[in-house]
């Protein structure tokens, strides 16, 4: 059922391992207190999971549900600060660590959080308690109050609640119920046998905090699907050669690099072997689904496959028949070379709200469309509103926001919820996502980002007017930024130099190391996704009268990238 590696050995867990270290956690959490409490969110107990993927992740996460606790995953590489405003915000009482460095962040903030009582460890740790002191046997009393427990919990009962970046940059946490998150198993696990999976395995590498990668491991247990977990985004590579799965899920930037370090290797070769390659992944780029091609081109790949792509397939350990990827936009071209090399990449959309699965293409041609994010799941409603917005209804959407009723209200109206995400439908069918109504984006990694928090902190630098964070669909964050020119006049006369210009500053490079220190330094206070990797300087100040800024001063995004195309196409060339 579950795999890891441990002293370069896969360990295994069968299904019956599975079930019973998950009642022995779950007595185990009962002896220590914790419970479904009364019913209400407030008074069920909330314990969190701080790690890396792990079977110990999923074994903590179905002993806390069975017990009707609530789950409360966050993820490893988060920033303190809101580490700690999520563990006082959901008043959590124990902690689930997956390491040491992850142990000392929760302990070294435990006076600033009075309901924590315990933190255990995946791994072993000096001086902290390990997960599998909790292992004790089942006597016959605990067992019987274990099966009381599972069976108060009631299908509309919230399983977890999962925290997701606001717009402000302030957590929301997302109150999804066992139906929520049951439905969502039931139609998406339809797309994925389709493949035919059963028996069969997947490697599992993207965070288990997310939903997209929580619900498909719950997908894969319902249709008997083995899941070995990646040892590190270093080793995957390696690990998909020793498992051979059938499928994964990934997230767009991993796609790219997949692609970037086939066309590096492709560079490398001399002579035909080159021609050869370049010639394959060409053909690739014409690849289409649901049109007759001509018979030239049909054998013309035939011969491509055989010489050039059966390669890629065994890199990627031999058996793969699709890839699911979702969290953020995937580019066309990529989807095209994939599938056109045997290697059929399936897109999906959705969001936490949704618990998480709103569309997905199919393994079937004739329910695939590339540059869609496919047809709706089953049970699912989706309306597209008269400002573009897609609005989604169905079993999956979420019970709303912890304590706050004022942001559930905003959101779901109607009983619709309003995604933030503006699309249209093609054919009636299939869904395809054209723009984004909120200012929060997403890294073609699939992670959120939150700007005006970050934009918010680089202006309190002495060298930075004005900063516009940019990145939606792109590997990393980058900015656009325009020079505080009169700090920086000061700043060349204390050095004893002529102030050359605006357009001459933007093109000194001591100018610009100055401005990076800074961006440097504030970088620090944010996730490593948020923190900006690269960024442009503008020669000029942005104004109402430009057009840049509304009458309140606030930056018009739309306008911004538009008249600075290429200013923030340089940032990813």
């Amino acid at each position: 059922m579950l795999a890891t590696k441990e002293n370069d050995q896969w360990k295994r867990y069968s299904t019956s391992e599975v079930q019973r270290l998950v009642d022995r956690i779950s007595g185990a959490l009962l002896q220590l207190g914790f419970s479904r409490g009364d019913g209400t969110v407030e008074g069920r107990d909330k314990i969190a999971i701080l790690s890396q993927n792990c079977p110990e992740w999923m074994l903590v996460d179905m002993a806390i549900q069975q017990i009707g606790a609530i789950s409360v995953p966050i993820y490893p590489t988060i920033n303190p600060d809101e580490l700690r405003f999520i563990l006082q915000d959901a008043s959590v009482r124990m902690v689930f660590a997956g390491n040491e460095s992850l142990y000392h962040k929760i302990d070294g903030m435990r006076r600033e959080l009075p309901a924590l009582q315990a933190i255990y460890t995946f791994r072993h740790t000096a001086d902290a308690p390990h997960w599998a002191e909790l292992l004790t046997d089942l006597n016959p009393e605990l067992e019987q109050q274990l099966n009381r427990n599972r069976e108060t919990v009631q299908e509309y009962d919230v399983a977890t609640i999962l925290y997701t970046s606001g717009t402000t940059g302030t957590p929301k946490g997302v109150m999804l119920s066992h139906f929520n998150m049951l439905s969502n198993v039931f139609s998406s696990a339809l797309v994925i046998q389709e493949i035919g999976v059963f028996k069969k395995r997947a490697i599992s590498f993207l965070p288990l905090n997310h939903a997209f990668e929580r619900m498909a491991t719950y997908c894969y247990f319902y249709s008997g699907v083995s899941i070995y977990y990646a040892e590190s985004m270093e080793g995957i590579a390696g690990n998909l050669r020793e498992v051979k799965p059938t499928l994964f899920t990934t997230v767009p930037r991993l796609l790219e690099k997949i692609y970037e370090g086939i066309v590096a290797k492709g560079s490398q070769l001399k002579g035909n072997k080159k021609r050869l390659f370049f010639w394959a992944l060409e053909l690739a780029e014409k690849f289409e689904i649901n049109k007759p091609m001509p018979l030239s081109y049909k054998l013309q790949l035939a011969v491509a496959d055989r010489l050039v792509f059966s390669k890629w397939r065994q890199a990627l350990g031999g058996n793969v028949k699709a890839i699911i990827t979702g969290a953020a936009a995937c580019q066309v071209r990529l989807l095209r070379v994939f599938t056109a090399a045997k290697i059929i990449i399936m897109e999906g959309y959705g969001l936490t709200e949704a618990s998480p699965i709103i569309s997905g293409n199919r393994y079937s041609e004739q329910n695939r469309m590339f540059g869609t994010v496919g047809p709706l799941l089953e049970g699912v409603e989706v309306r597209i509103s008269e400002d573009g917005e897609i609005l989604c209804k169905g079993p999956n959407v979420m019970v709303g926001y912890y304590k706050r009723p004022d942001l559930t209200a905003e959101a779901i109206r109607d009983g619709w919820l309003h995604t933030g995400d503006i699309g249209t439908l093609v054919d009636g069918k299939f869904l395809k996502i054209t723009d984004r109504k909120k200012e929060l984006f997403k890294t073609s990694g699939g992670k959120y980002v939150a700007p005006q928090p970050i934009e918010n902190k680089m202006v309190e630098s002495n060298w930075i007017e004005q900063i516009m964070v940019v990145g939606e669909s792109q590997k990393y964050v980058g900015a656009l930024i325009v020079p505080a020119f009169s700090k920086l006049r000061a700043w060349y006369t204390q050095q004893g130099k002529t102030y050359p210009g605006n357009q001459a500053v933007v093109e000194d490079k001591d100018a610009y190391s100055l401005i990076k220190e800074s961006v440097n330094e504030f970088n620090q206070l944010f996730n490593p996704v948020e923190q900006i990797k690269k960024f442009v300087l503008i020669p000029a100040e942005w104004t109402t009268e430009g057009g840049e800024l509304t009458p309140t001063l606030k930056l018009k995004r739309k306008v911004i990238l538009e008249k600075y195309g290429a200013f923030v196409q340089s940032l990813y060339n």
